[in-house]
C-alpha cells in the first residue's frame, strides 16, 4: 500500500533585519577584502618588475658572453686554419720530395693539432660553470 502524501503546514517567516551593526561588519569584510587585493597586486606587482629585470640582465649577459665565445673561436679556428694550411703545405712538398721522415712528421703535427681543442687551455669545465655563475667574476682575456 502506498503511504499518503503528508502535507506540510507552516508560516513562512520573512527575512531577518539587518542591523546596523551587521551592515558595518559588511563593509568592513569588503574593505579588509579590498585591501588585501591591493596589497597582493602590488608585491606581485613588484615580483614580476623584479623578475622582468633579472631576465633582461640575464639575457644581455648570456648574449655579451656569446659574443665574446664566438669572437674567440672565429680566432681560434682561424688559427687552426691556418695551422693546417701550413702543415698540408708542408706534407705535400715531403711528399713530392719522397722524404718519409719529413711526411711523418709533418703528420704527427697535423694529428696533435687536429686533438687538440680551443678550449683545453681554459682548464675544468666545471670552474668555467663557477665562473659565470659569479657576477662578481672578472674574465680577464
Amino acid at each position: 500500500m502506498s503511504d499518503p502524501k503528508k502535507i506540510h503546514v507552516g508560516e513562512v517567516l520573512p527575512p531577518r533585519a539587518v542591523s546596523p551593526f551587521d551592515g558595518f561588519a559588511a563593509l568592513t569584510q569588503i574593505v579588509d577584502a579590498v585591501q588585501d587585493c591591493v596589497k597582493v597586486h602590488a608585491v606581485e606587482s613588484t615580483n614580476q618588475a623584479r623578475f622582468a629585470a633579472y631576465e633582461a640582465t640575464e639575457v644581455a649577459r648570456i648574449k655579451a658572453a656569446e659574443s665574446v665565445l664566438k669572437s674567440y673561436f672565429e680566432q681560434a679556428f682561424a688559427e687552426r686554419r691556418s695551422n693546417f694550411s701550413e702543415l698540408f703545405d708542408r706534407l705535400d712538398t715531403a711528399l713530392d720530395k719522397g722524404d718519409p721522415r719529413a711526411a711523418q712528421a709533418v703528420l704527427n703535427g697535423i694529428v696533435d693539432v687536429a686533438k687538440s681543442s680551443p678550449l683545453a687551455n681554459l682548464g675544468d669545465l666545471g670552474q668555467i660553470r663557477s665562473a659565470l655563475d659569479d657576477p662578481d667574476h672578472v674574465w680577464e682575456f
